[in-house]
């Protein structure tokens, strides 16, 4: 058997997977994990996979035993390179390529698996680096990938700045609900709900527009399939907008280009492995009033169970229901929220200040978005804390920021992890997480 860790270096040499029709005739080094090993009396049959997809190598016994005795002790997931002829074999499902082993070294020999195709969630999570190696998870951090890339070339496009906000805060950024109070040396300090105020910081600071991907934290004891105490947030605020419309229209325009792109790299892929199809929207979005969604969420026959009015899980649901019977779209803006359920920074209507300039975007019956139009007048905005109950003194380093000028502004935060469950007809967030964390989980 050839030495093949000889090679000078593994990652320059290799072949994918999906390269091998350009190479058959010839013959090739693979690198990847042992998805099946068949170790049959006459011939051997080994799939391997590596990103790319999965491979048959093939082995006769009588004529290269040493290269037996290696596949009859491969377990499931060991590490391999392989070395071998690239034929055509139209038998093969794996498409009608195979590999004719010349030589075949194990890197790292997989124990026993903990975990199968049946085991519950939660061992996978307990087993999360084994799960991810599936294909289907494989796919799903590749979209991801995506998903951020286009998000991040949109906003470039637009003229905006990347930022990376502290996530320890002195303060609160929201509200004194939901919060991670952690020891800060001699002091507390808070882990950050959102760069909700650092990003309205930058726009104060002159940049006109700026953008963020990075996790916020929520101490939600919540156990539902959509929430976690830290996700990763794709926040935009941009200066010189004369309302939420401004900010709704950025946003459809994102989501578009986003989706449209998913859709062109890997539609085909996601429709395979997650029976889903990517859908791109047409726009604009529709747009709904709160007032009048909760009217629309009446008339099936549910009422709302909360005091304040706000849309619940089920109510979502069944006003985007309605909206894609009535205007076959997946997506809906609600918008124009009461200020009672709006925090202290969303800008008040002029002909009703009992009204926020603000919106929630709703897609497949999921909240994916918060936004507004900010009030970015000093004196409106502390009028806003004082009515919210809060102090101004607590929040004072904020509120400087609007003491020496500082333009009409708005944004939003997009929940990274619920685009991606929705987008691949996922379950649960944690499905969607790299490491998801949750009241009871810490580990891995």
């Amino acid at each position: 058997m050839t030495e093949i860790s000889a090679h000078a270096n593994i990652a320059e040499s290799r072949v994918l997977v999906s390269e091998l029709a350009d190479h058959v005739g010839e013959v090739v080094l693979l690198a990847g994990w042992v998805s099946v090993a068949r170790k049959q009396k006459a011939v051997q049959f080994v799939v391997i996979r590596d990103r790319s997809g999965e491979v048959q190598l093939v082995n006769e016994r009588e004529s290269s035993p040493g290269i037996a005795e290696v596949i009859d002790g491969l377990h499931q997931d060991s590490v391999v390179v392989a070395q071998g002829r690239v034929e055509k074999n139209e038998r093969v499902r794996l498409g009608g390529i195979e590999v004719k082993l010349e030589s075949l070294e194990v890197l790292s020999q997989a124990e026993d698996l903990p975990l199968n195709n049946n085991s519950s969630l939660d061992v996978r999570l307990d087993w999360r680096f084994i799960d991810l190696r599936s294909p289907r998870n494989q796919l799903l951090f590749r979209v991801q990938t995506l998903v951020e890339e286009i998000f991040r070339g949109f906003c470039i496009d637009s003229g905006f700045v990347e930022i990376n906000s502290p996530k320890l805060m002195a303060s609160p950024s929201e509200s004194r609900s939901e919060l991670f109070e952690v020891k800060y040396f001699d002091r507390s300090a808070y882990l950050a709900q959102s760069p909700q105020f650092y990003k309205q910081m930058g726009i104060a600071s002159g940049f006109d527009g700026v953008f963020e991907t990075g996790p916020v934290f929520r101490a939600n004891p919540s156990f539902t399939s959509r929430h976690d105490t830290e996700f990763t947030s794709v926040d935009v605020e941009f200066a010189w907008v004369s309302s939420h419309e401004d900010v709704m229209r950025f946003e459809e325009r994102l989501l578009a280009q986003v989706l449209g792109g998913v859709k062109e790299r890997f539609g085909s892929q996601i429709e395979e492995l997650f029976g889903v199809e990517v859908v791109v929207p047409s726009l604009p979005f529709p747009r709904i009033a709160h007032s009048e969604a909760i009217s629309a969420v009446e008339r099936t026959g549910y009422r709302i169970p909360r005091a304040d009015g706000d849309l619940d899980p089920e109510a979502e649901r069944r006003l985007a229901a309605a909206i894609a019977e009535s205007q076959n779209h997946e997506f809906v803006f609600v918008t124009d929220y009461p200020s009672s359920v709006r925090p202290f920074y969303h800008m008040r209507h002029e002909a009703d200040p009992s009204l926020t300039k603000s919106f929630d975007l709703i897609w497949k019956g999921l909240e994916i978005t918060t936004g507004a139009q900010r009030e970015h007048r000093y004196s409106e905005l502390h009028r806003q804390v004082l009515e919210k109950g809060l102090e101004p003194e607590g929040l004072s380093f904020y509120l400087d920021f609007f003491r020496f000028g500082c333009p009409p502004h708005g944004g939003f935060g997009l929940g990274l992890t619920r685009v991606l469950m929705i987008l691949l007809g996922l379950s649960n967030v944690r499905e969607a997480t790299y490491l998801y964390r949750g009241p009871n989980r810490l580990t891995p």
